[in-house]
């Protein structure tokens, strides 16, 4: 009963002090960093700019693009930028530098990470990789594979087990069938083999009956994808967890919007002018609401389950030294109380998800 009644009063002052900042010295400008270049995989940003909702909440919201020449991560912890999205083991790898950054809100809820498999090559668990070349990405992406291998009796690093390839940002050595096992998103890179049209080829040319998907949250080697986090410096800072707080109340928003209204949010991504045509983002879109939906303890909220999973892979293969402090690498409170804002303002609105399911979206050639 305490604590509903403190998320209640911080919700009453968050919105109170709304108006009143935009009053007297206008809306708080803000910065967000993403993780990767514009694509569906961010839609409830760009939906909640450009639906109003941070303009509701008194914010001024800016969208930075990242790629391969921006780091979220050094963004954030120079003050370039006061939101950042990334993956908790990058997180808990930048707090290992010295770096005092922190989770403020989980919006995927699991592991988009999977390793696929043809379905001819009689490959069907963890447990069949051994001896096989399974491709893995570089620079942290590899470690949720490292695990199932180990979980499966097979040492990564010792070539008599299994071969493990560098894999780059891309399905080519795949779809060459120069690896056994690749690694794919299933809002991206597996998606590029099922729009994959050769020429003098009939689409499609593969379908799902093609191919067999390891999932690494059934086998529980996942690790936490899609996190908002800040510089706890920044955050301590007077005004700055009101600021916070709004900004995620407008996120989560934004991201129940998408929820709602896919193909608005895919116009959204569109406009921002995405490598991938508009029939890739649509199936995007689609599964990174799976990832976000259903969110049991409310969108934002982080699962600590979840958190230790990450944690201890991180800790095992050497991202990280000593044990990471869940108390301070990652809060909940800011993310609560953004639930219970917008509960107070919208006493209808559906912050978990509970009974949403993704519809059928068709693949289309190249993604086009």
């Amino acid at each position: 009963m305490r604590k509903v009644l403190l998320l209640a009063v911080l919700a009453m002052l968050a919105l109170a002090l709304v108006p009143a900042a935009a009053a007297q010295d206008g809306p708080d400008a803000v910065s967000l960093v993403l993780k990767w270049v514009p694509q569906a995989q961010f839609a409830g940003y760009y939906a909640a700019r450009d639906q109003g909702f941070y303009e509701d909440m008194g914010l001024d919201v800016t969208i930075i693009a990242a790629g391969v020449d921006i780091n979220p991560q050094q963004l954030v912890a120079s003050g370039e930028a006061q939101f950042g999205i990334d993956w908790m083991g990058n997180l808990l790898a930048t707090r290992e530098t010295g770096q005092d950054v922190v989770n403020i809100a989980q919006i995927f809820q699991s592991s988009g990470m999977r390793q696929v498999t043809w379905a001819d090559a009689g490959i069907t668990s963890f447990e069949d990789l051994g001896g096989k070349v399974v491709g893995v990405w570089c620079c942290g992406n590899q470690f949720p594979t490292f695990a199932a291998l180990t979980k499966a009796g097979f040492d990564p690093e010792n070539p008599d087990d299994v071969t493990i390839a560098q894999q780059a940002f891309d399905m080519n050595a795949f779809l060459n069938r120069e690896i056994d096992a690749a690694s794919a998103m299933t809002y991206n890179e597996l998606a590029q083999v099922l729009e994959f049209v050769g020429e003098g080829d009939a689409f499609p040319v593969y379908t799902l009956d093609d191919l067999t998907i390891l999932d690494f949250n059934e086998y529980g080697t996942a690790m936490l994808e899609d996190g908002i986090f800040v510089n706890a410096g920044w955050l301590a800072e007077e005004g700055n967890e009101d600021i916070a707080t709004r900004f995620l109340a407008a996120s989560f928003e934004g991201w129940i919007y998408c929820r709602d209204n896919a193909e608005s949010c895919v116009e959204s991504v569109l406009a921002e002018g995405p490598t991938l045509g508009v029939g890739h983002q649509e199936w995007q879109m689609n599964e990174i609401n799976k990832l976000v939906w259903p969110s049991e303890n409310g969108i934002g909220v982080m699962d600590p389950e979840a958190f230790t999973t990450t944690a201890d892979i991180a800790l095992n293969y050497g991202v990280i030294a000593e044990a990471a402090v869940p108390e301070a690498v990652y809060r909940t409170d800011l993310a609560e109380a953004a639930l219970a804002m917008l509960q107070e303002n919208m006493a209808d609105i559906d912050v978990n998800g509970m009974d949403y399911v993704a519809p059928e979206v068709e693949i289309t050639p190249n993604g086009e």
